[in-house]
């Protein structure tokens, strides 16, 4: 493939092409110097695996960057490579600034100032944490105990957290995860971080005085220092219950090289806390006993974090561990397929292989995962199908990255009889043949709240998706680069379920927000525009055609570089500051 034929992909063949060459010249002979040039490279590459999808400008420039680099790669020319590596490196970071406009790093500078800032507070100025209501309620302590598995300071996604815990056979299920959440968070916990204006916590830090105070009433010498990192072993408390011990293995160096010893005890979590780069050697994963969740890729608020594997044959060996619930590879390279064995893990939950951009290869059928509830498979760019069986997944409940393309056997209509399916979220590929009643059938979908779809490129015959009328049960709607230029028909505010709260409108060709003929007003209370340079839109009128707006975000909307806005009652009126 050429870097040239779908700018989408250009970085992941990039990075097959390196990973390949790399493999040709250790072959030849390791030289660490060498090889570790190779690795700065695919590192800066992995570093901007994501801008092509948050802005279009100036990518010919960048392409012909990478078109050089490629042919490089491909003439296995060794010495120039060695020589000129360090100004490919350059070059490409140049090309990468040349497409990111200007105010969108002056925004990124804004947003480090700030973040320094919050850093910087003193803790008394921080909301108090409420040990008394923490320590008399059990199932709080219980679940919250776990946060020590978590490094102080890091950032963390309110998704992530819900993830981490949806598998917890106490908690068993989206709600529940997101109950307890807003419960840690109304004792302050957790503390809001990075969420500007907006009235939805999704990114926050743990409260420094919670791990103080556990860590003081545990005893430190619940840390053991092991090879690639540490171990932990924690109380387990049920309500007023000692149960046991939780034994967790945190990957925190660099560069993770497990073998057989490197496990001393039994483990039911490993978590990758900060290895960029994981070599694990075979049988180590089979003489574990009990492992619940195997979490190797990213977690934190960190999309820039390299993680890259030696080689996926250690997926082989996790057929046998019946007992594992999640496994996150999010964000890892080098990962090309899942071995149909993975499908054998009866008792898995959750399946995260977000950002996996080398991943071409799922299991045929994965009919046998009767009990995933989230099937997470958004921005794999080379995953070109689905694989058959979805549509049997009935414990389903979040499914992000489902791709239309001609090769999908599974259709949308069939995703109908997936009854507890809250999230979902569709990419239209470019080779989409789209039926006139596919989109239809949304409808039927009697669980669903938070639906995104996303448009792979501009085509004429994905325009107008033939929607007559969304889930009466939808909260949150997100359209990803919607190539319309104005409000479609089952967008209009009569058309859309009344339940709709949140509207999030990112990239695309739309240049109004008018709804001519349309008399209702929309129900939204939060709206996101995000990257719509053709949008034209005056303040005044915005505020007309939502009048129930609690917070806005615009970001890259015609002449506005950034703008948020959040309501303040005051004597029964709303007034908007920013």
């Amino acid at each position: 493939m050429s870097i040239r034929t779908n700018p989408m992909k250009a970085i992941v063949v990039l990075l097959k092409r390196l990973s390949r060459t790399r493999s040709i010249f250790q072959e030849r002979g390791r030289d660490e110097s060498f090889d570790g040039k190779l690795e700065k490279l695919s590192k800066e590459l992995e570093n901007m695996s994501e801008l092509f999808l948050k802005v279009k400008r100036n990518e010919d420039e960048l392409l012909d960057t990478l078109t050089e680099v490629y042919g490089h790669l491909g003439r296995l020319d060794r010495k120039r490579l060695d020589e000129e590596m360090d100004d490919i490196c350059q070059k490409i970071r140049h090309s990468a600034h040349k497409l990111l406009p200007m105010e969108e790093h002056q925004i990124q500078q804004s947003s480090h100032s700030s973040s320094t800032q919050y850093n910087n507070i003193p803790p008394f100025s921080l909301p108090p944490l409420n040990f008394n209501q923490l320590n008399e309620n059990y199932r709080l302590r219980y679940f919250s105990i776990y946060l020590l598995l978590f490094p102080e300071n890091a950032i963390i996604k309110r998704r992530h957290f819900i993830y981490f815990w949806a598998s917890h056979p106490l908690i068993s299920g989206l709600e529940k995860g997101e109950k307890l959440f807003d419960e840690l968070l109304k004792l302050n916990v957790f503390v809001p971080y990075g969420n500007g204006k907006c009235p939805i916590v999704n990114k926050f830090k743990i409260h420094p005085e919670f791990r103080r105070h556990f860590i003081e009433e545990i005893g430190s010498d619940i840390f053991d220092e092991v090879p690639g990192g540490r171990y932990i072993s924690l109380l387990k408390f049920s309500y007023n219950l000692q149960l046991g011990i939780v034994g967790a293995y945190l990957l925190t160096q660099k560069k993770v090289v497990v073998r057989d010893q490197s496990h001393p005890r039994g483990e039911d979590f490993i978590i990758n806390i900060g290895a960029n780069y994981l070599n694990i050697q075979s049988r180590w994963l089979t003489r574990i006993k009990f492992l619940r969740v195997l979490q190797l890729g990213r977690w934190q608020d960190l999309p820039s974090h390299h993680i890259e594997v030696d080689n996926e044959n250690f997926l082989e060996e996790l057929k046998n561990h019946k007992s594992l619930m999640y496994l996150g590879l999010r964000g890892i390279s080098r990962i090309f397929k899942l071995p149909s064995s993975i499908a054998l893990l009866e008792n898995l939950q959750i399946l995260d292989l977000k950002a996996c951009h080398n991943l071409e290869t799922l299991p045929d059928d994965i009919s046998l995962m009767k009990s995933l509830k989230y099937l997470i498979l958004s921005q794999c760019y080379l995953l070109d199908a689905m694989p058959k069986g979805i549509e049997k997944l009935a414990e389903l409940e979040v499914l992000k990255g489902f791709v239309i393309s001609n090769s999908t056997p599974c259709k949308i209509s069939d995703l109908s009889y997936l009854k507890r399916l809250r999230r979902l979220s569709i990419h239209i590929k470019v080779d989409a043949v789209i039926k006139d009643m596919e989109f239809g059938s949304l409808k039927n979908f009697p669980a669903l709240v938070h639906l995104k779809i996303s448009w792979g490129a501009s085509d004429k015959r994905h325009r107008d998706i033939p929607i007559t009328t969304l889930p009466s049960t939808l909260k949150k709607l997100h359209l990803e680069c919607f190539f319309g230029q104005k409000i479609p028909e089952w967008l209009k505010p009569s058309k859309l379920p009344s339940e709709v709260k949140e509207l999030k409108l990112t990239g695309g060709k739309l240049q109004s927000m008018n709804h001519d003929g349309d008399m209702d007003k929309w129900a939204i209370e939060i709206l996101h525009l995000k990257y719509l340079k053709d949008l034209e839109i005056d303040i005044q009128i915005l505020l007309e055609l939502f009048p129930f707006l609690r917070y806005v975000e615009m970001k890259k909307v015609s002449k506005h570089r950034y703008s948020e806005w959040s309501s303040v009652e005051e004597k029964g009126k709303s007034k908007f500051v920013s």
